[in-house]
């Protein structure tokens, strides 16, 4: 954690010199490799945690929508750049439900990045809620490029990747963890 802290810190470093037009395209892109870096060692950390039972959750009851809220505006500065709008419900502030709010945040996060991933540029995400009486659940909806039947169930396996997902960054790891952190 502290090597990948350190070079994105040098890339920084870099990026704030004299550099030619050339100099500061591989500055930034060195920065983006370095935040992709960090961001697959972060999976990976998550991944082992939930498989080997370290990761320790702490439910509680609590109000759905401010979670929800929260981690769309997070998700919504790629949203942006793709022209993709995340719409959520109203909030219903009697929609309490009984979970960790960090790891559902986590699980909530992975399935709006996958959505905004594979939407097309210009498209829609949209969350709802529906509340039954032992649990609430959460759907997140897009117009992406959808997943193969016989795809349905491996894309939630670690490291999977669609076939459709093409020239798309990842690794296979965002609904594998969704997955991990639900069950």
């Amino acid at each position: 954690r502290n090597q990948n802290a350190l070079r994105e810190c040098r890339a920084q470093l870099l990026e704030e010199q004299e550099l030619t037009e050339e100099g500061r395209a591989l500055a930034a892109a060195l920065t983006g490799q370095a935040e992709k870096l960090q961001d697959l060692v972060q999976s990976l950390v998550k991944a082992s945690r939930l498989e080997t039972g370290t990761l320790q959750m702490f439910p509680r009851e609590q109000e759905v929508f401010p979670m929800l809220r929260e981690t769309a505006l997070q998700a919504g500065a790629k949203a942006a750049k793709r022209g993709i709008r995340i719409s959520l419900p109203q909030p219903e502030p009697c929609v309490r439900a009984v979970f960790d709010p960090k790891w559902t945040a986590e699980a909530f996060g992975n399935l709006l990045d996958n959505a905004v991933k594979y939407s097309q540029v210009g498209g829609g995400v949209s969350v709802s809620v529906m509340e039954y009486e032992m649990f609430v659940r959460i759907g997140v909806h897009d117009q992406g490029i959808g997943i193969a039947e016989d795809e349905v169930a491996l894309v939630f396996q670690r490291f999977y990747r669609s076939r459709q997902a093409g020239g798309e960054e990842g690794v296979g790891l965002g609904l594998y963890l969704a997955r991990q952190i639900a069950e």
